[in-house]
This record gives C-alpha cells, sequence and structure tokens, in this order.
C-alpha cells in the first residue's frame, strides 16, 4: 500500500514563504508522476503542480513564477516551494502520486495564509 505523508503545512503572512514536502513509502521512480493539489473550503480540489519520472513540470497559471516543484529521488520525496503567498492560496495541499490510472493521495497539509 502507497503511503503519502505531506509535511510544511502552516499559517504565513502575505507574501511569505513556505515549503512543503511529500514522502513516500516507495521508490517515487514507480509512479508516472508526482504532484500537489489542493483544495480551499468550497470548491473543488485543483491541480498545483506535477513533475514526471523525466523531470517535466507543469504549473496552474494561478501559481506560475511563484511556486517551484521538485523530486528527492534518493530520499523518494517531492517538495513544493511557495513564494510570494497570497490569501487565494490558503487550502489544504494534497500531495498526489499517479501510475497506470490510479491516483495516490496524502492526508493534506493546511496552508493558511493570512495576516
Amino acid at each position: 500500500q502507497v503511503q503519502l505523508v505531506e509535511s510544511g503545512g502552516g499559517l504565513v503572512q502575505p507574501g511569505g514563504s513556505l515549503r512543503l514536502s511529500c514522502a513516500a513509502s516507495g521508490s517515487i521512480d514507480n509512479f508516472n508522476s508526482m504532484g500537489w493539489y489542493r483544495q480551499a473550503p468550497g470548491k473543488q480540489r485543483e491541480l498545483v503542480a506535477r513533475i514526471t519520472t523525466r523531470g517535466t513540470t507543469n504549473y496552474a497559471d494561478s501559481v506560475k513564477g511563484r511556486f517551484t516543484i521538485s523530486r528527492d529521488n534518493a530520499k523518494d520525496t517531492v517538495h513544493l516551494q511557495m513564494n510570494t503567498l497570497k490569501p487565494e492560496d490558503t487550502a489544504i495541499y494534497f500531495c498526489n502520486a499517479y501510475k497506470l490510472w490510479v491516483n495516490y493521495w496524502g492526508k493534506g497539509t493546511l496552508v493558511t495564509v493570512s495576516s
């Protein structure tokens, strides 16, 4: 059973930064892609950023230029560096792993951007 554990969420002021981490229970090379999604209150879950095994990345338009996704294959960990945070970035952030039409999810970590 795949386990994904997120960490790094918290309360930050607008304009601040946070770094989220997702630790996988097995090799992340086993997955076609790893990613981060978020869900704000009353809204649907949406893709934030994704990275493939080849290192190809894609981002939601709302976070381009502010967020960076990266992977550490040696530690089976994926990171999301979030800079210049805005109140509208407030959400629960979920780690995702995708392989052969199956999505695996972590339990999420809360990010709150507020003064």
